[in-house]
């Protein structure tokens, strides 16, 4: 038996093989477009791709450099706020455009729009406008100091004024900084017057100096009876200004200037001297004349008095009274059990400090007894030569 078998393409006509041929370079092509599509996307897809990786640098960069700028920035605000500095800005029109801390009394809310004639004293604000319309036209940095109301007193400002420009060198407006050196201010004006206060002082001390040496030199026998008794009395000065001096000048109480011309029998263990009174501080020119009248009652006593022998005792006691203009200040001096006192016949320097130039400096009054039992010295010092406690 003949079996045929038939070939796969021998049904079809010859005008389908070549239609299947053509159909097949078709799908090539397609295929090789396709392909060639792929790698286009997958070009641009790299390239958008390294495009972000760039963008997300560049943010992240300036992400980091406006995380530098608002630290700085803090910093910055942080010394402002800690400093007596204010800084702000102003357009042509002088409107506050920015500010630092509130002043004047006043918010930075309400200063903010508002011009210096809005908000500073008349006086003050045309100097300070002067100034700054002064910066404007010229383009050069302005100072000046200027004192400002600010509704607790006065206050000093070290104002300095410099143009404001814009990128293209034209000005367009004001950066302001104000220094409060109102501390400053004060302290030259107390130096000025403590300048003053010395000069003054100075005077005074060279002229008591000169009285000192003159009626040393009119009493003293010889040369070196003189630079005894005036080195001595210089000493007691000296020790009178030491005291002073460390209270600034306010004064001295009675107790510490007694110590100061007395240390050296007041601090004995068999001490002679015995003091008893409140506290109460002289004004410094009555500190500076009692303190050269003590010294001259203590050197009498050493050299005639109660502390020329063992057994003799002073007895220095004060005491306040009230009365009319503010009461007085009674001060005793009184030795006991000394040598027995003679009848002054001159008067010698001492007695001329304690009774004329005492009397004259403090207006005070002066009661000087020699009594053969021991000398009495009374004071009435008034109440305009005392200091208020503090």
């Amino acid at each position: 038996m003949n079996v045929f078998i038939a070939r796969p393409d021998s049904g079809r006509t010859e005008a389908e093989i070549p239609e299947r041929k053509g159909s097949a370079n078709s799908g090539k092509r397609e295929t090789a477009t396709a392909r060639n599509m792929s790698e286009a996307e997958k070009s641009d897809s790299d390239d958008l791709q390294t495009e972000c990786r760039r963008l997300q640098a560049q943010v992240d960069a300036q992400s980091m450099e406006l995380n530098l700028l608002r630290a700085r920035f803090a910093r910055h605000e942080a010394a402002l706020r800690g400093s007596q500095v204010i800084v702000y800005t102003q357009d042509r029109n002088l409107h506050y455009t920015s500010l630092s801390h509130a002043m004047l009394g006043r918010s930075i809310e309400d200063i903010l729009g508002r011009t210096d004639e809005d908000i500073l004293p008349r006086d003050a604000g045309q100097t300070v406008v002067a100034l700054k319309r002064e910066a404007l036209t010229s383009g050069k940095a302005q100072r000046a100091e200027i004192a400002l109301e600010d509704g607790q007193g006065v206050r000093w400002h070290d104002l300095h004024i410099e143009p404001l420009r814009n990128e293209a060198g034209d000005i367009v407006g004001l950066t302001c900084a104000a220094v409060d050196v109102t501390e400053r201010k004060e302290g030259e004006a107390h130096l000025r017057l403590l300048l003053r206060e010395l000069t003054h002082r100075s005077k005074n001390l060279l002229a008591v100096i000169q009285a000192m040496a003159r009626q040393t030199a009119r009493h003293a026998g010889s040369i070196e009876v003189f630079l005894d008794q005036f080195a001595a009395r210089l000493q007691a000065l000296a020790a009178s200004h030491d005291l002073l001096v460390r209270e600034s000048w306010y004064g001295a109480s009675i107790g510490e200037l007694i110590h100061s011309q007395l240390a050296v029998y007041i601090d004995r263990i068999d001490s002679q001297v015995a003091l008893d009174g409140p506290a109460v501080a002289l004004k410094p020119e009555a500190a500076q004349n009692l303190g050269l009248a003590l010294h001259e009652l203590a050197n009498n006593a050493v050299k005639f008095g109660a502390l020329s022998v063992p057994d003799g005792r002073v007895s220095i006691s004060w005491n306040r009274r009230e009365g009319e203009g503010g009461g007085v200040l009674q001060f005793d001096w009184r030795e006991r059990h000394g040598p027995a006192v003679k009848p002054r016949r001159k008067q010698g320097f001492g007695s001329m400090v304690i009774e004329r130039n005492l009397a004259r400096a403090l207006d005070a009054k002066i009661d000087l007894d020699f009594n053969p039992d021991g000398l009495h010295c009374h004071i009435t010092i008034p109440a305009s030569q005392l200091l208020a406690a503090r």
